[in-house]
């Protein structure tokens, strides 16, 4: 036996069996570590993935399929004028509003369609970090300093971040643009208005689904959200009137899976979740048997889904044993947290921009995190720094983005991220300390 080719597999069993026999199980941190790991992924399982990502999965896959890719990069595109470019790119985003996992398949969806690699990154820092009714809370819940100073960190952050990231990168984008610029323009096709309506009804479907609870009762954003499910079935009642009329799915293909979702949610009123997912599993058994249009457009989506589902619930499992759920600890003690981001200094901003990129945060709840946080002696440039780094990243998002664009991408998009909203954070705390 060669031991020169076998010490490699002799190390990782050693490895595994150390690993195993010096396991700290019954010490009471990693006891809980552990079990905060699979409450988080049960949660995010729960919560995200039926509401958020399958929704996203088929949007995704709807980009592959029906957007024509001359289109992506008339106006996402290298050659596209940069202000119309990232434009499109934030104003995207900002009407998503959804979380940095969410819009994992629509980044890849456009970037694979053509999209430049600064448009592309610029929609994907502000699909989660523009959110609109997260800013709003913000400035209520914490000062309208803050709000006003989140909002516009998120929105230069999304042009500066995709501007620097061309600008790293624009051999490997020359390069991607050549050979992109030899591929045909598909012809025919669905009219642009036709197209646009299709997307309105699953975006819509995505945003009112996922629509958060606003504390103040009296506001649109309470009013929006009492009605958030009906307005939800209108959206996915308008897909089905399109699935019939424009991709020829048969009217009692479409009838049989309506009325098993209309009787889901009258045997489970009180589980919108449930009939949400029969809807989408409906979705997928009348598009996956056609050879057509919409046979491709649900194996795109499949493919998004084989792709991105098994990284997030790792990265989902992995965030939750080290940080914990909001309101309760992980291996990392919280206050270890609290303590390293009080004050103002670099140090303080640059472990709350650290953390925040790697930690996993679902749409609103970075508000109430960092308010608990402030209460506990965090600085308000560090709060800043956790609220433009935090939404915007997670460990579970950055290990698709890998897939996407790449190791080194990445790692220059998450230190760009990172060390802008230090100096966000030092700028801001230096003023209103």
């Amino acid at each position: 036996m060669n031991w020169k080719d076998e010490w490699k597999p002799l190390a990782l069993i050693l490895a595994i069996f150390f690993a195993a026999f010096y396991l700290p199980v019954g010490i009471p941190r990693f006891d809980n570590a552990v079990s905060e790991a699979f409450q988080l992924t049960k949660w995010y399982a729960r919560e995200h993935v039926v509401l958020c990502l399958i929704p996203a999965f088929f949007i995704a896959g709807a980009i592959s399929v029906f957007v024509n890719q001359a289109a992506v990069m008339r106006y996402l595109g290298a050659k596209a004028k940069r202000t119309l470019a990232y434009g499109v790119a934030s104003v995207s985003g900002t009407i998503l509003a959804v979380c940095s996992c969410t819009v994992l398949p629509l980044f890849a969806g456009i970037y694979k369609r053509g999209a430049g690699l600064g448009p592309a990154m610029a929609f994907l820092y502000s699909g989660p970090a523009i959110n609109v009714l997260a800013i709003v809370m913000t400035a209520r819940v914490m000062g309208l300093e803050l709000g006003v100073a989140r909002a516009v960190g998120a929105v230069v952050f999304s042009v500066v971040i995709g501007l620097l990231m061309a600008l790293i990168y624009r051999k490997d984008e020359t390069a991607r643009n050549n050979s992109q610029a030899d591929t045909p323009a598909p012809e025919g096709g669905r009219p642009l208005w036709q197209t646009a309506v299709y997307f309105a009804a699953m975006v819509g479907v995505l945003v009112f689904a996922n629509w958060g609870k606003s504390d103040q009762t009296e506001a649109i954003w309470y009013a929006i959200w009492s009605v958030k499910w009906y307005l939800t079935a209108g959206f996915a009642v308008l897909l089905a009137v399109l699935l019939n009329r424009w991709f020829s799915i048969p009217l009692w293909q479409v009838g049989v899976a309506s009325l098993i979702v209309l009787g889901m949610a009258l045997a489970f009123p009180e589980e919108p979740v449930v009939t949400f997912g029969v809807g989408a599993v409906a979705l997928s058994v009348i598009t996956s048997l056609r050879n057509d249009e919409s046979g491709d457009w649900f194996a795109a989506s499949w493919g998004f889904a084989k792709q991105i589902t098994p990284l997030l619930l790792f990265g989902v499992l992995a965030a939750g044993f080290a940080l914990g759920r909001p309101g309760h600890e992980g291996i990392i003690p919280s206050q270890w947290v609290s303590t390293a981001v009080g004050g103002n200094g670099v140090g303080a901003n640059f472990f709350a921009s650290v953390a925040g990129a790697f930690m996993y945060f679902a749409t609103l709840t970075e508000v109430p995190i960092v308010q608990g946080l402030l209460g506990a002696g965090m600085g308000k440039g560090p709060a800043l720094a956790l609220l433009l780094a935090g939404p915007a990243l997670s460990l579970p998002s950055m290990l698709v983005i890998r897939t996407v664009i790449g190791t080194g991408k990445t790692i220059t998009y998450v230190s760009l991220v990172v060390v802008m909203a230090t100096i966000s954070g030092l700028i801001y705390g230096a003023i209103f300390a």
